[in-house]
């Protein structure tokens, strides 16, 4: 029996990484006429359309989507077997890129110190941070991203994760609000101010307005904006209210034992809220590779590190 021509597996994998013929010869640097070629050739090999057209744009087939995973999968261990077997870690002399998905509030808050303590032992790597629109495996599954930090939504049973913090929410609003001369912030009172969300979902409700219900009352949310960062803009320059994680605020400059900046005053939320668990969430195909454990364990130092200097600082 003939073997196989193993170099259709890679370009096997870049046409159902980008579900484009177009998308997969840019991707390995071939003509679209060539690609065309080879995707003929594997639909002759697998017996199958793998791609077919649907509108403008084609999309993959049943078993086309079955076989993404294996495949990608396939090719990453073909080319860590044909690679040198790797000495020990040399930090100094590691260039590689690692890209890490993460909401805007992880990076303002852990962004500069993961940063600085990753250039300070690895000069020559890079941490790219960019934006989740949505919780899935997707990202991690694909190649696309190392690192996926954040509250575990809907990841895949083979997705590891570890825990990195707990967090909460605390109400914040600017130095001089009348909330911050209240001798108790009760619920109607907090209730009766505006408030600004941060959420990129127009018409989501959360843990605060479910608690308030049950209270027999609602806020009234006057703005939405789509990050915390943004939402404390707002708070600054109004009498409206913002609900935060607290871990926001830990690299904001420091104006009180509040932890938030000398413009900014927090309080404890007057409703319940269930604390939060934030992980980092990585691949198996990566569990053994020493640059990704040495950034694992990196990005967890940071975060605890950063975490328990911040209660320290607030005596808790």
């Amino acid at each position: 029996m003939a073997e196989p021509d193993l170099n259709l597996l890679i370009a096997l994998d870049a046409l159902l990484a980008s579900a484009s013929v177009a998308g997969a010869a840019r991707r390995l640097g071939l003509s679209a006429s060539a690609m065309s070629r080879t995707l003929s050739r594997l639909r002759a090999v697998t017996g199958d359309p793998l791609l077919v057209r649907a509108g403008r744009n084609m999309v993959l087939t049943p078993y086309a989507e079955a076989i993404r995973e294996r495949t990608q999968n396939a090719v990453f261990a073909a080319r860590s077997l044909l690679r040198p077997p790797s000495s020990e870690l040399n930090l100094s002399t590691l260039e590689r890129a690692f890209t890490l998905r993460a909401n805007e509030g992880f990076v303002v808050a852990f962004g500069p110190s993961l940063i600085a303590a990753a250039a300070k032992v690895a000069p020559l790597a890079r941490l790219c941070f960019v934006p989740k629109p949505e919780k899935t495996s997707g990202a991690l599954r694909e190649g696309q991203a190392d690192l996926e930090i954040g509250v575990p939504g809907n990841m895949g049973p083979e997705i590891r994760l570890q825990a990195l913090f707990r967090d909460r929410f605390v109400g914040v609003v600017r130095k001089g609000h009348p909330l911050e001369q209240a001798s108790e912030i009760t619920p109607e009172l907090y209730a009766a101010y505006g408030h600004v969300v941060a959420s990129r979902r127009a018409n989501k409700t959360g843990s605060v307005d479910e608690a308030l219900e049950g209270l027999g009352m609602k806020r009234n949310i006057a703005a939405r904006v789509p990050s915390f960062p943004a939402a404390l803009a707002v708070v600054q320059v109004s009498d409206l209210v913002a609900h935060l994680p607290e871990s926001f605020l830990i690299n904001q400059p420091m104006g009180d034992k509040t932890g938030c900046p000398a413009t900014l005053w927090s309080f404890e939320l007057p409703v319940k809220t269930e604390a939060i668990t934030v992980s980092q969430m990585w691949h198996p195909r990566l569990e053994a590779d020493p640059a990704h454990r040495w950034l694992r364990q990196l990005v967890l130092q940071v975060c605890r590190e950063k975490t328990q200097a911040a209660h320290a600082g607030k005596g808790q």
